[in-house]
């Protein structure tokens, strides 16, 4: 299974956080060859850091690179997919998250259940 990691999924996996689900933390089905972060999530937190609503490392692309996620580019057509989606929630980089998991066909691993309502499979 491929898991699409939400922004906060990724950060709270990364700092060890105990929010963090013990199937995702652990080498079952969140194997990181499995987990993926989209381009979306690194905008969302580089938007945040640079605001000063996130304290993160510099260096955290590559963090995220050596750590050994797959990594999920922005395509045209995700960005296209977004006008499709109900209004269901109004957070931009959720809603074009939402669109990438759908187009490939992933499992969105969000503690956010609103999100499901869009149909895309979730975990957490």
């Amino acid at each position: 299974m491929k898991l699409l990691l939400d922004t906060h999924a990724l950060l709270w996996l990364l700092a060890g956080d105990q929010r963090t689900p013990e199937w995702l933390r652990g080498d079952g089905p969140g194997k990181r060859s499995e987990l993926f972060v989209s381009d979306v999530s690194l905008w969302e937190i580089a938007i945040k850091s640079s605001l000063g609503r996130l304290d993160v490392p510099e260096d955290l692309p590559k963090v995220v690179e050596s750590a050994g996620f797959g990594q999920l580019a922005i395509k045209t057509g995700h960005v296209w997919a977004v006008r499709g989606l109900e209004p269901i929630h109004s957070d931009p980089f959720d809603r074009l998250l939402i669109a990438q998991a759908l187009g490939e066909g992933m499992t969105f691993a969000t503690s956010d259940r609103e999100l499901g309502r869009y149909g895309v499979p979730t975990r957490w």
